[in-house]
């Protein structure tokens, strides 16, 4: 019976894998109002009552699919800041990926430019905490290790700064991609405190 278990439990993860999938694909033509549940389960082969039994609700898939959005682009952001030599460097490197990865990712583009998903803005706005949050905390872990020196909630507030500007470029650019990373870079740079000698 254990055998049969791990088998299940892959089977499972492939199938709700394929329906975020889905559901993505299906958000990004038809936006939050234009997706119907019954859409994502013809698209994936599967009965709605499927569907329904994997995420319950519509708001459910759609955050499923949000979560999944925001981890591809923390490991970009978690790659890309440890790889760096330094801070800055790394916060640099850490918000040129968000901006350049944003307007490669269809469902991310499709959000900002109001192409057919507008009704998803939200998701980035109003309602983003769950994009927010697993950000700030991603980016306090990161810059913990690199700045031992700061209180926690030094940091944090560090993190969330830095990702509330990140955003704010994202959603209205005045510039080019370079001169936002290097606006916001200067200015973090300016906001974090020196190392105690």
């Amino acid at each position: 019976m254990s055998q049969v278990t791990p088998f299940v439990e892959r089977v499972r993860e492939s199938l709700r894998a394929q329906l975020i999938a889905t559901a993505t694909d299906l958000l990004t033509d038809r936006g939050f109002r234009g997706m119907r549940m019954a859409d994502v389960a013809a698209a994936t082969g599967v009965s709605r009552q499927t569907v329904h039994n994997e995420f319950g609700t519509k708001e459910a898939l759609v955050n499923a699919v949000a979560a999944q959005t925001v981890a591809e682009f923390l490991q970009g952001v978690a790659q890309r800041f440890m790889d760096a030599p330094d801070v800055e460097s790394g916060i640099s490197a850490a918000v040129r990926h968000t901006l350049t990865h944003a307007a490669e990712n269809r469902l991310v583009n499709a959000i900002i430019t109001g192409a057919d998903a507008e009704d998803l803005l939200p998701l980035l706005t109003t309602k983003g905490r769950p994009v927010l949050l697993p950000a700030v905390d991603l980016l306090s872990q990161l810059w913990r290790v690199r700045m031992p020196w700061l209180p926690d909630s030094e940091i944090e507030l560090l993190a969330e700064t830095g990702m509330r500007l990140t955003v704010s470029h994202l959603l209205t650019p005045t510039g080019t991609v370079d001169e936002a990373v290097a606006t916001i870079t200067a200015l973090m740079r300016r906001l974090i405190p020196e190392a105690p000698r």
